[in-house]
């Protein structure tokens, strides 16, 4: 039930961003009064946002996850060395010119995603159990790293406090992480494991109308700025393409030379693909405060990321077929 709840959160995302998009900035270009009402909601939105992410997080299925201590390698290699890497020479090269900008896109690249990726890879006929392992390492390596990177990306850009940076996350990521655990276990034990599933699916099909809702904000709050840098968004929208490509392409040779069996190769390339654009929006908004370019190149940079996806399950499971097609024609050898 959670994994159709984050393919169809997934699925609408793209279209509620858009009308997110456009709904603030009409509002904040026609109607400036009732703008500044909906953006003196952002913390609100922003809070309610944090809490819907990391209720979703289990930690259950690490331990198992232990024995595939070769896939983990792979996946945590790609994820958190190659792909920052990666992404932040592909900012750098479509938007050295707007800083801000570039910072905002290497951000939304640099982190893997800890929700609907585990759906996709469900469609593409994944392995959905060493997925759900990767959740809470994925969402514990970027909320640590995220200081590091942030100081890598922003040098010469905007000035960074990473000691702030540092206190913001503790104090509103790693305490309401621990909290919510603790609530989660506390509701499992008052309505039952079968109730508490149903509760964590609403939660998951909430998340993207709080996260459009906080996209309106941004943008109802900050049009004229972004209006100034519109025909830049081109080509934001071209390195993130560039950037999917390119991952695609090293998540392919990653299984290969791994020789991972087919669930996981379907795995490591949807993780490799999917970003955790709500998560990242949600800390750099608390670490990087009144940088609206910042935000919004976050935003944008998941417009292309769910139609991707839909075209990577098509390939995964035509890469299978074909597979399997020569497989069997072949028949065994004597």
């Amino acid at each position: 039930m959670l994994t159709a709840a984050r393919v169809l959160a997934a699925c609408g995302t793209t279209g509620l961003l858009l009308g997110g998009m456009v709904s603030g900035a009409t509002i904040g270009h026609y109607a400036p009064s009732a703008g500044q009402w909906l953006g003196d909601g952002m913390d609100a939105t922003l809070r309610l946002l944090i809490v819907l992410l990391l209720l979703g997080v289990r930690f259950g299925s690490l331990f198992k996850a232990l024995r595939r201590l070769r896939f983990l390698g792979v996946a945590i290699l790609a994820n958190f060395v190659l792909i920052p890497a990666i992404g932040y020479c592909i900012a750098s090269l479509f938007l050295g010119a707007h800083p801000l900008l570039m910072v905002g896109l290497a951000i939304y690249f640099m982190s893997p995603c800890t929700d609907w990726f585990l759906g996709f890879t469900r469609l593409a006929d994944g392995d959905v159990t060493l997925g759900t392992a990767l959740i809470p390492i994925n969402m514990l390596a970027q909320l640590l790293l995220y200081p590091f990177f942030v100081f890598l990306f922003t040098r010469n850009v905007v000035e960074v406090d990473n000691a702030l940076v540092g206190s913001a996350l503790l104090q509103w990521f790693v305490l309401p992480l621990a909290l919510a655990l603790a609530a989660r276990h506390a509701l499992r034990l008052i309505v039952g494991s079968e109730r508490l599933e149903h509760l964590l699916a609403w939660s998951d099909r909430c998340t993207p109308l709080v996260l459009a809702l906080l996209v309106a904000q941004i943008f109802v709050d900050n049009i004229g700025v972004i209006l100034e840098h519109g025909r830049v968004f081109i080509w934001l929208l071209l390195a993130a393409f560039t950037f999917f490509v390119v991952t695609f392409l090293l998540g392919e040779a990653a299984s290969r030379l791994a020789r991972l069996p087919y669930p996981e190769h379907a795995l490591l390339t949807m993780t490799t693909a999917a970003r955790n654009a709500p998560l990242m929006l949600a800390v750099t908004m608390v670490a990087l405060p009144g940088q609206p370019l910042v935000y919004a190149a976050i935003v944008i940079g998941m417009l292309l990321e769910f139609p991707h996806l839909a075209l990577l399950r098509y390939l995964l499971l035509r890469s299978r077929r074909a597979f399997n097609s020569v497989a069997v024609n072949s028949g065994p050898i004597t």
